[in-house]
């Protein structure tokens, strides 16, 4: 059975977008070389998690406290993507940003020093 981008595992679903479209691929190609489905998925997730963790894309952004607000902010950006009320709210939008795309959050504190860094 070949996979498509709707059509894949459950096990792929958490997967980042770009992460999934290259497990569908690899796990293809496994497939038409003669391995087992059920060997196939847990190869083409960890190949394709390896495969992006060497992308060398992978945005780097800021949450910070400015203008009495707390944004998370791509960097080399001067507009900040997102704004918030609380330190919380930011880092739990970074949180899902991490979960969701190659990206990286670093959480500053009030005198912009950085207080942690979220990448996993």
């Amino acid at each position: 059975m070949a996979w498509s981008k709707n059509d894949y595992p459950e096990s792929m679903k958490n997967l980042p977008s770009k992460t999934k479209d290259k497990a569908i691929e690899i796990a293809n190609a496994l497939l038409e070389e003669g391995y087992p489905e059920g060997r196939t998925i847990p190869i083409s997730i960890s190949q394709a998690e390896k495969w992006s963790k060497k992308d060398d894309f992978q945005d780097t952004c800021h949450i910070e406290y400015g203008s009495n607000q707390w944004n998370l902010k791509k960097e080399g950006n001067k507009q900040a993507s997102f704004s918030f009320n609380t330190k919380d709210e930011a880092v739990k939008k970074g949180k899902e940003l991490v979960k969701k795309s190659n990206a990286s959050i670093i959480v500053h504190r009030l005198d912009h020093s950085i207080q942690q860094s979220i990448d996993d």
